[in-house]
């Protein structure tokens, strides 16, 4: 008997074909330019000093190093499918549970996390296999009175969903133009539900937004947990239209003089309470401001968690993070092309991307163990997860009934998972070290998911036609920067530490997925080699010092050939994955710019850390819309309100850009050197093609 597929694996091969002979070509080019470079060293008749030909060589060696790299993600890119209809009965199901964090109701308006808290709830999932959690590491009692206000929303808001089959679940996007699709063509049946909806969510929304304008983070206080619905205590066993998935409320221990762990903390509490409560054998992790788009992701996740030839070793599916408030013109790389459709689908070749930290089906036990020993979770249990009988109990499965199901939540079981999210729980145990998401990185997930890898785990990446989970970007300058700059800071410290992708990385994964890994830690150090073009170049094109070959000869086939291979390899990776001209010039340009500020501040991070002059810190991106930031934004402008201290370094390169072109081609008016010194103009002059934003900025209002 034939069995039924529930997933297929493509190798997308034009795309292959086309970026391995870019790659040998690209190869060669760079390998004559090093050649002139290095050769040239002593033989450039005294023109250039020798100290700045050896820096312009050491910047050439970076980017090629970089480059390198870059070449693992374009060797095997692929592209998978499901069939959820060819998935088990709902009985037959695996349970999962869903762990949503938030940390600060100022920063993460409370409202949008109800909205994450619904669509997830709203899932097209067996009710009693599914659970949401809510780790609240504010302490906000407005999180808790939200949470229970959305719940009582949810007792029509999920009959009204899965009455009409509505797609577009979270309440705040249905309601929306976002949810404009679902109204096309429907009953006045559904019109009149959706009106006595909308009406019900609009008075949720006001008594939630009230709460929170009045409340505030508690950073001192104990362990509280609340189941906020569970459908055992009610007489709802036949009714499916109306069965709510088990909600709860999680706030963790927090004190001054304890470690906190920031994210992978509240994580790995999420993972011993839920253990003890509902045990679902896998978890779907969700940025509170990640709303499910698609009720179907957990089935689609299914389908490769079930599949017999992969199930042993995959540890999760990771899901594209798209945006709902990209703007057609995304000035600041909001959407993150480069990285979902491109470099992802290339990693998933590889045995797995890297985990993007939301929208990921995540297997537990990977979390725990290697593949295939499983047998070895349970040896040494205390010394590896702690003092709880109720959760190691919980690792072998014991604490489910006969039918699979969860015991009833009792007050025991309640007090001791208070107990297991406090904070002296982790000590004398292997969490955050070999159990649980990791502490040694601030980035826990991608880090967790880095070490997963290296202990021989799996994972795929699936980009549905229908996002499944939908997110709010960076929409201003200092955001988009601050953002940057703490995962450059982070992934830096990964790739300088014993944990290398070059190093440790190479010994445990396959060698192309170590370089993707590496391309990700290293990336940071592109900041050195933009920095050393970017005042070497204009410099000596001022003095009239040429830096590259005369046009006339033939080592300027090799720079003209590498910079321009370049261009249209980035040109040709955008237009095949959906984007415009338009795309490419905005990804040019927002490229350099990050380049020289959130990278070299991430890279300067890393450096006074290892000089112990600052310490591991979390910050958390602003979510709340700003409406005069929003419609900056929305029409193309640059806002860098805020963000003038990372601005520093762009704003005098700039300035020097500026100034060394001018006087440079006064000189070329004069002197008449266009074959020695026409690369250097080319480049001084796209550099500022590429700055005419900040060169905007920097003109006073009152001269505009």
């Amino acid at each position: 008997m034939a069995t039924v597929s529930l997933q297929t694996c493509k190798l997308e091969l034009p795309r292959t074909i086309i970026n391995r002979i870019h790659i040998i070509f690209h190869f060669l080019a760079i390998l004559s330019l090093l050649y002139y470079r290095v050769s040239h060293i002593f033989g450039n008749d005294g023109t250039v000093p020798v100290f700045v030909w050896g820096l312009m060589a050491i910047a050439e060696i970076m980017f090629t190093f970089i480059w390198i790299l870059m070449q693992a993600f374009r060797w095997r890119p692929v592209a998978r499918t499901v069939f959820p209809e060819n998935l088990p009965a709902d009985g037959e199901l695996p349970g999962v549970d869903v762990f949503i964090c938030t940390a600060d109701p100022t920063k993460e308006p409370t409202v949008e996390v109800m909205n994450t808290v619904l669509s997830a709830m709203a899932l097209d999932y067996p009710s009693d296999r599914l659970s949401v959690y809510l780790s609240d590491d504010g302490g906000a009692a407005s999180t808790l009175y939200a949470i229970k206000e959305a719940c009582l929303f949810a007792e029509s808001w999920l009959p009204f969903c899965r009455e009409y089959d509505v797609k577009t679940r979270c309440p705040e996007a249905f309601f929306s133009k976002l949810g404009d699709d679902e109204r096309v063509l429907r009953s006045d049946e559904f019109k009149a539900e959706e009106a006595k909806l909308k009406s019900a969510y609009e008075v949720f929304k006001v008594n939630v937004e009230k709460a929170a304008l009045e409340d505030s983070v508690v950073h001192d206080r104990s362990a509280y947990i609340e189941v906020i619905h569970d459908d055992k205590s009610k007489d709802r066993e036949n009714d499916k239209k109306h069965k709510m998935p088990l909600l709860v409320y999680v706030s963790r221990e927090k004190r001054p003089t304890r470690p906190h762990r920031f994210k992978a903390g509240a994580l790995n509490a999420l993972l011993r309470v839920s253990g003890i409560m509902s045990n679902a054998p896998y978890i779907l992790v969700l940025d509170c401001d990640m709303y499910c788009n698609d009720p179907a992701s957990a089935r689609q996740s299914m389908c490769f968690h079930l599949d017999p030839q992969m199930s042993r070793d995959l540890s999760y599916v990771q899901y594209p993070q798209i945006f709902y408030n990209v703007s057609d013109n995304d000035i600041y790389d909001g959407q993150a092309r480069a990285a979902y459709k491109t470099k992802y689908q290339g990693m998933d070749g590889q045995r797995g991307t890297v985990c993007a930290g939301t929208g990921y089906y995540l297997n537990k036990k990977a979390l725990y163990c290697s593949p295939y020993q499983e047998e070895k979770i349970l040896q040494e249990s205390e010394k590896q997860f702690g003092s709880s009988t109720e959760f190691i109990a919980s690792l072998k499965g014991s604490n489910k009934d006969n039918s699979g199901k969860m015991k009833n939540l009792s007050e025991a079981v309640m007090k001791e998972a208070e107990a297991l999210a406090c904070c002296d729980y982790e000590k004398d145990t292997q969490w955050g070290k070999e159990i649980g998401y990791s502490y040694d990185c601030l980035l826990e997930s991608t880090f967790t998911g880095y070490r997963l890898h290296n202990r021989g785990w799996r994972s795929v990446y699936l980009y549905p036609k229908r996002p499944c989970f939908l997110g709010c970007t960076t929409i201003d300058m200092k955001d988009a920067l601050v953002q940057l700059i703490k995962w450059s800071s982070g992934l830096l410290q990964v790739g300088l530490s014993k944990f290398s992708p070059m190093t440790y990385g190479l010994s445990n994964t396959t060698m192309l997925q170590s370089l993707c890994y590496g391309y990700f830690t290293f990336m940071p150090l592109f900041s050195v080699p933009c920095l050393l073009y970017g005042i070497i170049s204009p410099l000596c094109f001022l003095t009239g010092i040429p830096l590259f070959p005369k046009v006339s000869s033939p080592w300027f086939a090799a720079f003209a050939g590498v910079y321009t291979s370049s261009l249209i390899q980035h040109l040709y990776e955008v237009l095949s994955s959906g984007g415009s001209i338009r795309t490419w010039w905005n990804e040019q340009r927002i490229f350099m710019i990050k380049s020289v500020t959130a990278l070299l501040f991430g890279s300067l991070d890393v450096l006074m850390k290892w000089l112990g002059m600052t310490k591991a810190s979390f910050r958390l991106t602003n979510k709340a819309v700003d409406q005069e930031k929003l419609e900056k934004y929305m029409k193309g402008k640059f806002d860098f309100s805020g963000a003038k201290m990372f601005m520093i370094p762009l704003t005098l390169l700039v300035i020097l850009n500026t100034v060394c072109f001018l006087g440079g081609m006064r000189r070329l008016m004069t002197k008449h050197n266009w074959e020695e010194m026409f690369g250097q103009a080319f480049l001084c002059s796209f550099n500022l093609v590429l700055s005419l934003p900040i060169l905007q900025g920097l003109i006073p209002k009152r001269f505009k």
